[in-house]
């Protein structure tokens, strides 16, 4: 056995840490955030209050021309020429007062002067708004159906006073030359139907073309052959068709009254 003693066994070292694992770099691409300022939130209610009046401006835009204001069917949504469609609001039938003893020495469109492009349901005019309510209703009825078909129904001349259709008279002599001739056109203020309110002039070849096959459905006819555009009233038509025309109006026996 040897005298000395024995070297100690050296402890172990301890293992090293690891290091700390450096933090990722921030990407540079990425927008940085910011905190909204007061004049950031300005901004945004202001946008916000200026789309809320584009969005009230487009609504009422719309009704405008959709014929929804001025409530009736008036001269601007109803006009069968601005829309191609054209109709009573909600559906409703507008009639006139049917008076044919109203201002009968009237002139101009109180006395039955039609402005251009006058739809069916334009009754703020005169020459609309004196027409037999049943005729009125009749024409409407057929001025929607034919707005369906794509077809724009517009009124050149409907109830006339004394006065004005006396004046058509005298033209109408002044330019065929005699009041035979002119009898062939213009009726009397006496035996006119436009006086009484019992007649209506169809403007458009296309409107007089879908009348002249639909009309009678509505009890609407033709009662010239010389005046395709002249369309009256007849009961029972839609059942048993429009009666046979007279060539023109002085083969009307109301015209000899």
């Amino acid at each position: 056995m040897s005298d000395t003693a024995p070297l100690p066994i050296p402890a172990p070292r301890a293992p090293l840490a690891a290091p700390a694992e450096a933090p990722a770099p921030a990407d540079a691409s990425a927008p940085r955030r910011r905190r909204l300022g007061a004049r950031d939130l300005t901004l945004m209610v202001a946008a916000a209050v200026l789309l809320v009046a584009a969005l009230v401006a487009a609504a009422w835009a719309g009704v405008a021309f959709s014929g929804g204001t001025p409530v009736g069917g008036g001269s601007i949504g109803g006009r069968a020429g601005d829309s191609g469609a054209a109709g009573p609001v909600d559906g409703a039938v507008l009639a006139g007062d049917g008076d044919p003893s109203r201002d009968q020495d009237a002139t101009g469109v109180a006395g039955g002067v039609v402005p251009d492009g006058t739809s069916a349901f334009d009754v703020d005019v005169p020459g609309l708004a004196g027409l037999d309510p049943r005729l009125l209703d009749a024409l409407q009825r057929a001025a929607t159906d034919a707005s369906s078909d794509g077809v724009d129904v517009v009124v050149n001349s409907g109830w006339r006073s004394a006065a004005h259709q006396e004046q058509l008279l005298r033209d109408a002599v002044a330019q065929y030359g005699s009041a035979r001739e002119a009898a062939r056109w213009v009726a009397t203020p006496a035996t006119s139907a436009h006086v009484s309110g019992d007649a209506v002039d169809i403007g458009s070849w296309d409107a007089t073309d879908w009348f002249s096959r639909n009309g009678a459905s509505y009890d609407l006819c033709q009662v010239y052959e010389n005046e395709t555009w002249h369309y009256e009233l007849r009961d029972g038509a839609s059942r048993n068709g429009c009666p046979p025309m007279y060539r023109d109006p002085t083969e009307d026996p109301r015209m000899r009254a």
